[in-house]
């Protein structure tokens, strides 16, 4: 580091940050959010990057905002569109789309949480298109939100393509061959 620190401050007249500045293995250091793979093989989100995304979606999803549900997607759309455009092009496609399934999981838990009682529930699981039976069960359970989220009669409810159909953006668009 010295040397390389020496050469940029004499030879090329640039400041080193040392604060920044390291020399280490490619999967040590991150870059404007990203990591290389230590062969060179791929470029990963830094998972720097991920908590931060992950703490924004959290806050702007919390259960007790109020806002519906097509306001909320509103919300997230420019934010998910431009962490798509400059982190989209990493070379890890299953961390996106366990990000896309994760943020469905959180707008299943959201909008359960708006319907508010056992009747409602049962009501709006009927509405779109889940057996009388397994509404009932879904409907009656005193499992929390998040767990009722992943529930097979909530999960068949709000299908993925609900959400795409309200304007949620994708994450991962898989390149057309």
């Amino acid at each position: 580091m010295a040397s390389v620190a020496r050469f940029l401050t004499k030879m090329l007249r640039l400041k080193v940050n040392e604060a920044k500045s390291a020399v280490a293995q490619p999967e040590e250091r991150k870059f404007l959010g990203f990591s290389i793979a230590n062969d060179g093989s791929e470029r990963r989100i830094a998972p720097k990057a991920l908590d931060t995304f992950k703490k924004r979606i959290r806050e702007m999803t919390r259960r007790t905002r109020g806002f519906n549900l097509i306001q909320l997607i509103e919300e997230l759309r420019p934010y998910l569109i431009g962490w798509r455009g400059y982190f989209g092009f990493c070379q890890t496609p299953r961390v996106l789309t366990n990000l896309e399934a994760w943020i469905r999981r959180r707008l299943r838990s959201y909008l359960w949480r708006q319907w508010q009682n056992g009747h409602n529930r049962f009501k709006e699981l009927r509405r779109r298109g889940v057996s009388k039976f397994h509404a009932a069960v879904a409907a009656s359970s005193p499992t929390g939100f998040w767990r009722m989220s992943s529930h097979p009669s909530v999960q068949q409810a709000l299908r993925n393509h609900y959400f795409h159909d309200l304007g949620l953006p994708r994450l991962y668009i898989p390149a057309k061959a």
